[in-house]
């Protein structure tokens, strides 16, 4: 597993996470295993909100692709992740610094439809399935990106990420699929609270 972007050994992740998403609490292998779905491997995407309900969105490497656009933490699922959950967990970790605490909720894209985005590579020879996460962090964490592969973050209002724009900035999101996802992040948070009891993933 990869360091934070500041070279920090990574944590190990013990998540609490409610019982609606004890089906994420497997490796990506055998949820394509179990799913019978076409897909080539699985993603995740960490929805990290602030005191003031603000999300975390990191804005991609000019030399990458999606130039200068905006997203959540996220990335794919590897091999030797223990589950879908500890994978959004390390991606959030290499990508931003901050070490989750506890998965909140899975969003969709919008009200009556499932959870999973599906998406083809840049070059359109694999198909992938993205989760997107709520997640908890520790509150003394501090963001720190990879410029690899990121060069800026913000926290961002439902409003501004609407408009794409805080005060005079652009903040143009990846695509139309990304920007359903955070909508339904906080259209969750409002409208479902958290509820549930709690397990906990080692991972």
């Amino acid at each position: 597993m990869a360091t934070d972007p500041s070279g920090r050994p990574p944590p190990t992740f013990n998540l609490t996470y409610p019982p609606s998403l004890e089906a994420y609490n497997t490796p990506a292998a055998a949820y394509l295993a179990t799913h019978s779905k076409p897909w080539d491997g699985l993603a995740t995407a960490a929805l990290v909100f602030d005191s003031r309900g603000r999300i975390l969105l990191l804005q991609r490497a000019a030399h990458d692709s999606m130039p200068n656009r905006w997203e959540p933490p996220g990335g794919a699922a590897d091999p030797t992740d223990a589950s879908l959950l500890v994978a959004c967990a390390r991606e959030l970790w290499e990508e931003a610094g901050l070490e989750a605490v506890e998965v909140v909720r899975v969003v969709s894209e919008g009200p009556g439809e499932e959870p999973g985005t599906v998406f083809t590579n840049r070059t359109g020879t694999l198909v992938w399935c993205r989760f997107a996460f709520e997640v908890r962090v520790k509150t003394d964490e501090v963001v720190r990106i990879d410029p690899e592969e990121h060069q800026d973050y913000v926290w961002a209002e439902e409003s501004e990420v609407s408009s794409e724009r805080i005060g005079d900035r652009e903040i143009p999101v990846t695509n139309g699929q990304m920007m359903r996802l955070i909508l339904d992040g906080f259209r969750r948070r409002r409208e479902e609270g958290t509820r549930e009891e709690r397990r906990i993933v080692e991972g």
